[in-house]
């Protein structure tokens, strides 16, 4: 073989294949390099949350639906029908509402329903309110019956003037029996003690003045005309002479 043949070597042997192999980073051989390792990547803080939203006061809770009446029944409208059969007076409903334990209105709501019912059936009775309370009575068509069977010798009537000492009492109450005896002109004693004894008339206390007794009309005197009050009475005026003169009053002896 010719020197002209012969493959020529680089110098310092094993050529660019053993440089590669033999290469490595700067920073690995302890060298200084101009180009630093990738540097990590600082991480950023996540945002806070959003701040809770402003709440509004809640209202206040609106007081409870009162209760309704308790409904109409049966059992309370028998028992008020046998209590108001035994009376002899009228019956107020406060009274009526503490014997049976229920309301005012319970016992109001039940009369006037027994009421409307008596009605419809055209009973000859009918429930009505007078002089403050309740009570039977019998009804107006059948009044002329009712009243043959009473006047029938079953109750004896009031005399005249029994029932002119009870007109004084319930135009003037309440009255001393010094003044009932000076407008009749006539001496009173039985009579109010008659009206008295009937329950038409009572006592209600003192006159301040001569400390004699105030005597007055009843419930049972409201109860038998008809009427809630004495203010209903008819006016007086109509019936009395023109040329009347008050009468003073007289002191009872």
């Amino acid at each position: 073989m010719t020197d002209n043949d012969s493959a020529t070597t680089p110098v310092g042997g094993g050529g660019l294949a053993d440089e590669l192999a033999d290469w490595s980073p700067p920073w690995q051989r302890g060298e200084r390099s101009d180009t630093p390792p990738d540097e990590p990547v600082e991480a950023h803080p996540a945002p806070p949350p959003p701040p809770d939203p402003v709440r509004e006061p809640e209202a206040p809770a609106s007081p409870p639906a009162p209760e309704p009446p308790l409904p109409y029944t049966e059992d309370l409208a028998a028992t008020l029908e046998a209590i108001l059969l035994v009376c002899e007076e009228p019956v107020g409903e406060t009274v009526l509402a503490q014997v049976l334990g229920r309301t005012e209105t319970e016992i109001t709501d039940t009369l006037r329903r027994l009421a409307a019912e008596y009605t419809g059936d055209g009973r000859g009775f009918d429930l009505r309110r007078q002089a403050g309370g309740w009570r039977y009575y019998t009804r107006e068509a059948y009044a002329a019956h009712v009243e043959r069977f009473v006047l029938d010798g079953q109750q004896v009537r009031l005399t005249k003037a029994a029932l002119e000492t009870l007109a004084v009492v319930a135009y003037r109450q309440p009255v001393t029996r010094g003044r009932i005896s000076a407008i009749r002109g006539v001496n009173c004693d039985g009579v109010i003690r008659t009206l008295t004894t009937r329950g038409l008339i009572e006592e209600c206390g003192s006159d301040p003045d001569s400390g004699a007794h105030l005597y007055r009309t009843t419930s049972m005197f409201l109860d038998k005309l008809g009427l809630n009050s004495v203010a209903e009475l008819p006016p007086l005026a109509p019936f009395l002479p023109n040329d009347i003169t008050e009468i003073g009053e007289t002191s009872e002896t």
